[in-house]
């Protein structure tokens, strides 16, 4: 449709590239995990633009950060195929995150920088987003949360670790493949802010580690004790980010 079909009101607004991007990246992660795209399966740049209806340049950069990802390779003269989804590298993730996230609260309550109120405002719209199921955007908001943690640290270095780690995109795809009661995320958020407000540097940093660690799923603890119960009963966490 023109701009002239469209009459001569304000133009429609159009996304950014970065958001582009991210809703690419995260349509291929729902195809990837769910099986609907295969093992082996050759991605075409010009096919997946014109499939979300955007130019190449968004699918270029989703298709780098699912390289990064480990979900895609990409062959010289052979093009990006799909990899087989393992959970594995999910797991190994959310074992660092949880590192990382507890010297960054660590650091962010030694400082007294942590943003309670905007954590706050996060903590509601993950409820919002529980209401009415909105997957995508209660990764959006737990990315949110934890960031404003680890930006509180004041360390470059962690930071740059944390953001190294893809932890929307990964978020993303913990909520995708486990399907978690959307009200708990926010729930366990809403635990961990109350810890935090608490001021107890130990009880904090060791919440903030359990928080990510449980996603993990690994047969035993943080420490070193065996699992006897998983959390589904299934081998997937109930819930992640």
């Amino acid at each position: 449709m023109t701009t002239e079909a469209r009459g001569a009101g304000a133009p429609t607004p159009r996304q950014s590239k970065p958001l582009l991007s991210a809703n690419i990246r995260d349509g291929l992660v729902e195809l990837i995990v769910s099986g609907r795209l295969k093992s082996g399966e050759r991605l075409v740049e010009t096919k997946i633009a014109a499939d979300f209806g955007t130019s190449q340049a968004p699918v270029r950069e989703a298709l780098r950060e699912l390289e990064g990802l480990g979900l895609i390779k990409s062959v010289p003269r052979r093009g990006r195929h799909v990899l087989p989804f393992i959970e594995q590298t999910i797991r190994e993730a959310y074992v660092v995150r949880a590192a990382l996230e507890e010297a960054a609260t660590r650091l962010a309550l030694l400082n007294g920088r942590l943003p309670f109120e905007a954590m706050h405002g996060d903590v509601e719209d993950m409820y919002r987003c529980a209401e009415v199921e909105d997957v995508r955007a209660m990764g959006l908001a737990s990315t949110r949360f934890h960031r404003r943690v680890v930006v509180a640290s004041d360390n470059f270095l962690l930071e740059r670790a944390w953001e190294a780690l893809q932890i929307e995109a990964r978020t993303a795809i913990a909520l995708m493949v486990a399907g978690p009661d959307l009200a708990h995320v926010a729930d366990e958020h809403k635990e961990l802010l109350e810890v935090l407000e608490r001021g107890d540097l130990e009880e904090a940093c060791m919440h903030a580690r359990t928080h990510q660690w449980a996603y993990a799923d690994l047969p035993h603890d943080m420490h070193g004790a065996a699992r006897t119960v998983r959390h589904d009963g299934g081998g997937s966490p109930a819930s992640g980010g």
